[in-house]
């Protein structure tokens, strides 16, 4: 490596390879001297207009071994024409027929005019010269003009040859040099009438959408730049930034349930996985369920297990609720099909370590009954519409820190402080000790909202009281609304981790419903593990 490259990448320190112009892990450039753009400005003919004919006096001192021409006779021919051609004369044309009676006799051009041919565009031969335009004849050898030809005017000046599109238009196009300029939208030109047929529908597309003329490529445009096109790679062709991928931020909405994910600020790729469906139940009522994954990231393909954890467990209850089944046996067997399909991907090999893992936490809302099903250290928390009222977590973790609470050795702040708080004792995988599926269902007599989520949010907001200042007091109504609030809050904190937050309404009971406590802590105990 020379040394002029540096051996790390400037952004992120990964090694580099001889030749390497990008960061393979950030895209971004490393070359210590850019090469220089190249040169893509078309050379302009500029016009040169021919300058009037020069008087005779001027003419004679410019070839002072010829006579001054004589003058011309009334009606005649000129003397040099008596005496024959000259060596430099062209030959003679061919004689014409006589001209027809009544049209006027059209006077030959004086030599040295060059014709009108000549005259019109740029490169034309000037005045006392002679030629085809591309060989000049000495003036010397040419017969002087008779003064009875009066000098032709000089052409205007003809426009410069546009270095753009024939369009006009097109020339207040920022791709040609003109126009405005627009940093907030990909290959925005202006607004104002006269714009390029193009600029418009650009100017409106989609932030990363593909531009105009790209769309046969079908690749998309480059999220940094907003100018070159995404390889096949994941990276732009034009300045080598990564581009982010599908799962690196995701939102859904689907009727009163809405679920938000993202990759956060120090990870580089999203492990988080969520689920929403709505379903119809057997009584005509509707079911509302929610899933959330995280991967464990110290296993192998973590992403895919969340994934594949997600999809079965939703599928699983979408398939089981409608038959009657009670929700928590729902629940429990849709953690058991979410751990089959993550042992699913587990390689074949005898003994083989680091299979994928992954944590579930899930909710289902449906005829007034809330139900909870969990495996790992993902929460599920219960935030009363009524700010008034104590908001409840109602999820225990499988981890280190909530093993040593439950024993009684550490107090809550000191072991989720240690380092070791963190390590799950509980997850879904082919290495996993012992499958224990968690369950509850609770009863509330009052609206609220279910918050399912991940680690790398309740790492910003743990305690219940926390979680309910951070949601909005009208996640109810704006579910969407309020999971983007909690995902930007764990952003704002920092985003060490991927986060991913689901945001379930629950609606009041009917008034002469029974209600058998208000408190989901209560409830919980009543129904501990299954």
């Amino acid at each position: 490596m020379s040394m002029h490259r540096p051996s790390g990448c400037p952004s992120c320190a990964e090694p580099l390879e001889e030749g390497d112009r990008f960061c393979g892990y950030c895209g971004s450039p490393v070359c210590a001297f850019p090469p220089p753009l190249p040169a893509d400005d078309p050379t302009l003919a500029l016009p040169v207009p021919a300058p009037a004919p020069a008087p005779a006096a001027a003419r004679a001192a410019v070839s002072p071994g010829r006579p001054p021409a004589p003058p011309w006779p009334a009606g005649g021919a000129s003397p040099w024409d008596a005496a024959g051609p000259g060596p430099c004369d062209p030959p003679a044309p061919p004689a014409a027929g006589p001209a027809p009676s009544g049209a006027p006799a059209s006077p030959s051009p004086a030599w040295g005019d060059g014709g009108a041919a000549q005259d019109a565009g740029a490169g034309s031969a000037p005045a006392g010269w002679t030629g085809d335009g591309y060989h000049l004849a000495d003036p010397a050898c040419a017969p002087e003009p008779g003064p009875a030809a009066p000098p032709a005017p000089a052409p205007e000046p003809a426009a410069p040859a546009p270095s753009g599109p024939a369009d006009p238009a097109a020339a207040q196009d920022p791709a040609y040099g003109g126009g405005e300029t627009r940093h907030d939208r990909p290959y925005g030109g202006p607004d104002a009438p006269g714009a390029s047929p193009w600029a418009a529908a650009a100017a409106e597309a989609p932030y990363g959408s593909t531009p105009p003329g790209h769309e046969a490529a079908g690749r998309k445009t480059c999220v940094a730049c907003r100018a070159g096109r995404v390889d096949t790679d994941g990276y732009c062709e034009h300045c080598g930034h990564a581009q982010p991928r599908e799962r690196d931020h995701v939102e859904e909405e689907l009727g009163s349930v809405a679920a938000v994910s993202d990759r956060g600020l120090r990870h580089h790729r999203n492990e988080d996985s969520f689920a929403v469906a709505a379903t119809a139940l057997a009584d005509g009522s509707t079911a509302t369920v929610a899933i959330v994954c995280d991967g464990v990231s110290s296993a192998s393909r973590p992403d895919d297990a969340s994934a594949a954890a997600a999809a079965a467990a939703n599928e699983t209850l979408l398939e089981a609720l409608p038959r009657g089944t009670h929700p928590k046996e729902a629940m429990h067997r849709a953690i058991l099909a979410a751990a089959d399909a993550v042992t699913a991907l587990a390689p074949e090999v005898p003994g083989a370590q680091n299979a994928p893992a992954c944590t579930l936490v899930g909710a289902v809302v449906s005829g007034g009954l809330l139900t909870v099903g969990w495996v790992g250290d993902s929460r599920a928390y219960w935030v009363p519409d009524d700010r008034g009222a104590l908001p409840r977590r109602l999820t225990e973790d499988d981890s280190w820190a909530a093993q040593m609470v439950a024993a009684g050795l550490m107090g809550e702040a000191e072991a989720y402080a240690d380092a070791r708080a963190h390590a799950i004792t509980g997850w879904l995988g082919a290495d996993a000790y012992e499958l224990e599926p968690h369950t509850a269902t609770f009863r509330p007599d009052h609206a609220g909202v279910v918050v399912v989520c991940t680690d790398g949010l309740w790492n910003y907001a743990e305690s219940a009281v926390d979680m309910a200042r951070v949601l909005p007091a009208d996640a109810a109504v704006r579910p969407l609304h309020g999971a983007q609030v909690l995902v930007g809050h764990a952003l704002d904190g920092g985003g060490h981790d991927n986060v991913t937050v689901a945001v379930v309404p629950f609606a009041a009971p009917p008034a002469d419903g029974t209600a058998a406590d208000a408190s989901p802590r209560a409830e919980a105990a009543a129904h501990p593990r299954a």
